[in-house]
């Protein structure tokens, strides 16, 4: 749960923002559409390989236990 301090620190950081003059900008402008839809698409390929990565990484792994070569006489299913 967030503090109220961080809240009303949250909450003044616009009015900051309006507060400050602008400074210099050479070549700042509005950004093309094709490199928007690039920007777009190269951060969704980039979250999809890092859900694949934790995906592969953080699923459960069959490893044999040490019974699975025993045959058991007395259990049908197990020999």
């Amino acid at each position: 749960m967030a503090l109220p301090g961080h809240i009303l620190l949250l909450l003044l950081i616009p009015v900051a923002t309006a507060q400050t003059t602008p400074g210099p900008c050479s070549g700042c402008g509005p950004l093309s559409l094709q490199l928007l839809v690039g920007l777009v698409a190269a951060d969704a390929v980039m979250s999809l390989l890092i859900v694949g990565v934790v995906f592969v990484c953080a699923r459960p792994r069959h490893r044999p236990t040490q019974e699975e070569g025993k045959v058991y006489i007395n259990m049908p299913g197990r020999g």
